[in-house]
């Protein structure tokens, strides 16, 4: 039998680096590579202007974007890109209608006229209206004004959930709600104008490198069934283009049509060419005429329907509600549902993230996640995730706690963390150490 003294000999060598058992163990560590993943955005109002010195010290790493060197965004030369805000753009490039063209020759977009909207309201809103003969309810035309469900569009979160989003940014009431959110740990879809961000670019960073997911509402904000099919590429394309020049590459996976005008030319159109889904509500607060003169509603009114809503014992369906970043009154109207989604256990979960399984873009899983380059933004159908970047983990970790979060992948650096990482995960090597040693005590 082996003496005590010649154990711990055996011991001492086994556990030294050189050892084939823990050196097998360390190159396993040193091979281990997948992605770990972190909270996505830090508590409170930690981002600064964009003058601030720490932007020089601190750039967004090269994993965040597709590789291409985009216009600074807020720049003269990022602003110039783009067509005159609000109004219809009437130039695009010929790659988009190439786009489009070929989804029409392919019979892939509903040969649905175009409709008419009367908006002499007091509000500017109105109901589209079609030719004789067309019934906005029929399924060839399917008009989500008329609250017709095209399979595929998005209607309805999952039971339990609030998928939470907000319209028309950015505006001057956005920092408001960034900051809210910021404070609270959550993130949320922003559908943007794409003539507000350009007017806006400094409330739009402070969402977007806060973590938030941005989505398209098109460039001027128009009855969409009222357009032609080049009108509406126009309208979307824009929007896409200068999110994806924007975000690093980005292409939004989600489109809301304004005022929920979209049926089944529209909404073909978004998804054939730009890859987009359609995204409607089921609750709306009106929260958008609460700075009209007079009011449409307040914000006692916004808050009972809240609470009705969150109240529902069932929680069936999960919640899509129509909340707006315009104004102020707006985002107070959010700052007091909010502790009433989580006091009574709603999953509060950003759109994007929720809807698309984790991944609240096209080609990315978040706002910090690896980018795969697409070129071309109609190249946006065939776009697909990273792998680094698999969005399972996200969707599951989000459906829990109402954030997705991602960061690099880390691998150890020395032997030393390699050695530690054993002891916190032995291996069947170091297992065997460990009971020869154990003997040394018996003995």
């Amino acid at each position: 039998m082996l003496s005590a003294l010649s154990l711990s000999a055996l011991a001492l060598t086994l556990l030294s680096p050189s050892s084939p058992a823990v050196a097998r163990g360390l190159d396993a560590r040193q091979d281990h590579d997948h992605e770990h993943r972190a909270a996505r955005q830090l508590p409170g109002s930690w981002y600064h202007p964009d003058d601030h010195p720490v932007h020089a010290l601190f750039k967004r790493a090269s994993a965040d974007t597709d590789g291409v060197a985009y216009p600074t965004v807020g720049s003269t030369e990022w602003y110039n890109a783009y067509p005159t805000e609000w109004a219809t753009p009437t130039k695009y490039p010929a790659e988009w209608i190439a786009a489009l063209n070929k989804t029409i020759a392919a019979g892939l977009i509903p040969n649905v006229p175009v409709s008419k909207v009367n908006t002499g309201g007091a509000d500017g809103s109105g109901v589209p209206t079609y030719p004789s003969g067309y019934d906005p309810n029929s399924p060839s035309v399917c008009s989500a004004t008329y609250q017709c469900v095209i399979p595929g569009d998005i209607w309805n979160a999952p039971d339990g959930y609030v998928a939470l989003s907000f319209d028309d940014g950015p505006t001057t009431a956005s920092p408001g709600l960034s900051s809210f959110l910021a404070a609270n740990n959550q993130t949320a879809t922003h559908f943007m104008i794409g003539s507000n961000l350009l007017d806006y670019p400094n409330e739009f960073l402070a969402a977007f490198n806060a973590g938030d997911d941005i989505a398209c509402h098109t460039w001027s904000h128009p009855y969409m069934t009222t357009l032609t099919n080049e009108q509406v590429v126009a309208e979307l394309g824009w929007t896409v283009q200068l999110i994806h020049n924007s975000t690093g590459g980005r292409l939004p996976r989600f489109w809301r049509p304004p005022y929920g005008d979209s049926d089944m030319r529209t909404r073909a159109i978004a998804k054939e060419v730009f890859g987009l889904t359609t995204v409607v509500w089921n609750q709306d607060t009106n929260d958008w005429s609460l700075t009209d003169s007079p009011p449409g509603t307040s914000l006692s009114a916004i808050n009972k329907s809240m609470t009705a809503w969150l109240t529902n014992a069932t929680k069936t369906p999960g919640l899509i509600i129509l909340e707006h970043e315009l104004s102020n009154d707006s985002v107070q109207a959010f700052k007091n549902a909010y502790p009433i989604m989580k006091s009574n256990k709603w999953g509060v979960v950003s759109l994007a993230a929720l809807m698309g399984n984790g991944s609240a873009y096209l080609n990315a899983a978040t706002s910090s996640s690896e980018v795969g380059a697409v070129g071309d933004i109609v190249n946006a159908p065939n776009a697909t995730v990273p792998s680094s970047s698999s969005a399972s983990p996200a969707a599951s970790n989000t459906a829990q706690n109402g954030r997705a979060s991602s960061s690099p992948s880390t691998t150890a650096s020395s032997k030393t963390n390699a050695a530690a990482d054993l002891v916190r995960r032995p291996s069947a090597g170091l297992a065997l150490i460990l009971c020869l040693c154990g003997l040394v005590f018996v003995l």
